[in-house]
This record gives C-alpha cells, sequence and structure tokens, in this order.
C-alpha cells in the first residue's frame, strides 16, 4: 500500500509526466498499483457520501453506508470498461502512436487523480450530512464535486497525451537530427549556434499546459468529443447505480428500478431545493 501512495504522490505532483520520463512513449505507472489506489480512494469518498443515511434523523441506515462505499469505486471502474474501447479508437484516428498499454495507464492515472481530488472532498460531504437534513442539497453537492473531481482528472488526461506527443516528437528529433551547416566565412559562427532556451525554476505540475502546439485542432477536438461520451457515460452510471446518498422518505435498496436518467434527476432536486 505504500508504494501504491508513492505513485500516486509521483502523478499527483507531476513526477511521473516530466518530459524526460515520457521519451519512452509511456508513462511509467503501474496499473495493478493504481487500481487499486482508484478503489481505496473510492471507498473512501463513498463513506463520506453514504454518512448522511448513517446521521438522517428518521433512523440510521448502515446498509446504505455499506452499499454507496462499494458503488462509488464501482461507478468509476465500471465507466472506464466502457469508455476505454472507444478512447483507443479515438486515438488511432487522430494518427497517434500510442498502443493500448499505454493509454490503459495514461487512463487509470487519469482516475487516480480525480478519487484523489474526490476524497480530498470527502470530509467536506460528512460534515454537510451531519450538518443538514436536506436531501436535495447533498444531492446537488454531491454533482457540483463530481463535475470539479472529473474536470481534474480530464484536464489531466487531456495534458499528459500533449507531453506524451511532445516527448515522442523530441525523442524522434534526437535520434535523426538535421544535417548541421557548414560555417561560411560570411556567416559569423556565433549566429549559427542556437540561443539556450530560458528555463524556469518552478518544475510544471501535472495540469500545466507546456509551450508549443503539437496536437492539431482537430486532434483536440476529437479528444474533447471523447470527454464528453466519457462525461455522459459515468453520469448515466451514476444514475443507474443509484441510490448512493439514500433518500430518507424511500426504504433501503441496492438498485432503484430504471426510470428517468440523470438529468432530469438533477433538475428535480433544484427544483425541490428551492421550494
Amino acid at each position: 500500500m505504500l508504494e501504491a501512495i508513492r505513485q500516486l504522490d509521483r502523478v499527483l505532483r507531476g513526477e511521473a509526466t516530466r518530459l524526460n520520463d515520457l521519451r519512452q512513449g509511456t508513462i511509467n505507472v503501474k496499473i495493478g498499483t493504481m487500481l487499486v489506489v482508484v478503489v481505496v480512494l473510492g471507498m473512501i469518498y463513498g463513506a463520506c457520501m453514504g454518512s448522511f443515511a448513517a446521521f438522517r434523523v428518521t433512523g440510521a441506515s448502515y446498509e446504505q453506508l455499506l452499499a454507496t462505499t462499494i458503488k462509488v469505486p464501482a461507478l468509476f471502474l465500471l465507466t472506464l470498461l466502457i469508455t476505454f474501447p472507444s478512447l483507443y479508437v479515438f486515438n488511432a484516428l487522430v494518427g497517434s502512436a500510442l498502443d493500448i498499454f499505454t493509454l490503459l495507464r495514461l487512463l487509470v492515472s487519469a482516475l487516480g487523480v480525480n478519487l484523489a481530488v474526490l476524497a480530498s472532498l470527502g470530509p467536506i460531504v460528512a460534515f454537510f450530512s451531519v450538518c443538514t437534513t436536506s436531501y436535495p442539497f447533498m444531492v446537488l453537492l454531491n454533482v457540483v464535486l463530481y463535475a470539479v473531481a472529473g474536470l481534474m482528472g480530464l484536464t489531466f488526461l487531456l495534458q499528459t497525451l500533449h507531453r506524451l506527443t511532445l516527448a515522442q516528437e523530441l525523442a524522434a528529433a534526437e535520434a535523426n537530427p538535421p544535417p548541421q551547416p557548414v560555417s561560411s566565412p560570411d556567416i559569423p559562427l556565433a549566429e549559427m549556434v542556437a540561443t539556450p532556451p530560458q528555463t524556469s525554476l518552478r518544475l510544471p505540475g501535472p495540469l500545466d499546459r507546456l509551450e508549443g502546439q503539437v496536437m492539431g485542432r482537430h486532434v483536440k477536438k476529437v479528444l474533447m468529443c471523447w470527454m464528453v461520451i466519457y462525461g455522459l457515460v459515468g453520469a448515466q452510471m451514476g444514475w443507474v447505480l443509484r441510490p448512493f446518498v439514500g433518500d430518507p422518505s424511500m426504504p433501503f435498496t441496492w438498485f432503484r428500478p430504471r426510470q428517468s436518467n440523470f438529468f432530469e434527476a438533477v433538475l428535480r432536486s433544484l427544483r425541490l431545493l428551492f421550494e
């Protein structure tokens, strides 16, 4: 477990996504270790999310607490399973040289970032679970926190894809350097020497955008389309696996019948919150 924590820390600090570490064309993380991180962090947030059912005034529901603790990591793993094939196809269509295992490492690392942000927000959810009895408020609070964490994870994914492309371009340029110009008496040698790039004392973080437009505009559009698909699948998967928070007016059940959809439920919660 200590190794898993160290690996997550390397990802969060950007040590695993620096250009020198990406020159081999892959991100140096272990898939199995990161999946353990995803499950553990998901269970931590699930326990915080399900705590609303444990502290409600109508009677504690520890079954809901247990169910939510299990369902949150299942939500992310199932979404990964469903959306990974489309990411591989989209990535191949834009001409990327990344293989399937590199993409899997990258996506699991993005999930690690997503769950790390979410788990760090878990104490806030547990705090409001004790302080409020409003079920619509708790639903909307969790939706907002999921959106924030998801945005962080997808930003990490996009920027790391950009860095992988840039690292591969640099590695290819080093392997096949351009021919050096022959010095001429008419051209001073000093003008032929490239000025060394300015380096910053601050190392870039995993969400920082590096200079240079390596990925074309159409590539970004394709990846953005996949991110929208990922968000929609994740949202609907959460609706299929509901309940997570646990409605105090309804008895506990592991799953609700199929009806409506995630977006209608959010709008309904907004309406109930302001009534």
